[in-house]
């Protein structure tokens, strides 16, 4: 995983964590704009999230960042 994912995927969680508390869910798109303006690293996420650890579409923002920071 590129830095550059991994320090989105934990700013993304962690901005949703301070707005709705520890039990909210995110969501691979969650880290992305709702345009596809680069599907390589949509892709390398996507691979990530689906692929390498079989995560359902909604997961634990705090689970996600638990997984991120392993890397």
């Amino acid at each position: 995983m590129t830095s550059d994912l991994k320090n989105t995927i934990l700013e993304v969680c962690d901005k949703k964590i301070a707005q709705k508390g520890t039990n909210v869910g995110v969501s691979f798109y969650a880290f992305f704009k709702n345009k596809n303006d680069n599907p390589v690293l949509l892709m390398e996420a996507a691979t990530w999230w689906i692929k390498t650890h079989q995560l359902d579409h909604f997961e634990k923002a705090v689970k996600i960042k638990e997984l991120v920071k392993i890397l």
